[in-house]
């Protein structure tokens, strides 16, 4: 399916950008909540395909835990850098406004990718060995969901 899939990194970066860069992964990780709220949605929408894209829903929310987890912050910077996520959002599910389920999906699945390779971003020769192996797991976990919604939209 040959759709245009926008940069999100680049698309979200003006809300990313309000983020304190070491609370990113944090961000982020909201971000990925509302993906699996999407594919929740998806799931109503295309019930031949529900179990599969609930368990997509599942990794972003897996992912997400990872990240909390990995990166604990206070309640008060939890809440400082939720206060993007809205227009983030809402921005996000602008690109999908009024085309078909499967095209959505077939962004998503590119969507999917970018994250993987958000996470591979963030690493470098000095990052510990945890955060390597949980940061690795994160961009698996994306690029199983891309390779589901891959597989379905054939």
């Amino acid at each position: 399916m040959n759709v245009e899939v926008p940069n999100f990194g680049e698309l979200l970066a003006p809300f990313i950008g309000q983020v304190e860069p070491q609370y990113v992964p944090n961000f982020l990780a909201l971000l990925e909540r509302q993906a699996a709220q999407r594919y929740r949605d998806w799931a109503d929408m295309w019930p031949e395909e529900r179990e599969g894209l609930l368990q997509c829903a599942a990794r972003e929310d897996q992912i997400s835990d990872i990240i909390e987890a990995l990166f604990p912050i206070p309640g008060e910077v939890a809440e400082k850098i939720a206060e993007p996520l809205p227009g983030a959002r809402d921005l996000y599910y602008q690109v999908f406004d009024g085309i078909p389920v499967q095209q959505q999906l077939a962004i998503q699945a590119e969507a999917e990718l970018q994250g993987a390779a958000a996470w591979q971003g963030m690493l470098d020769e000095s990052t510990p060995e945890p955060v390597r192996n949980a940061l690795n797991r994160c961009s698996q976990l994306e690029e199983t969901s891309s390779a589901f919604v891959k597989s379905i939209l054939q």
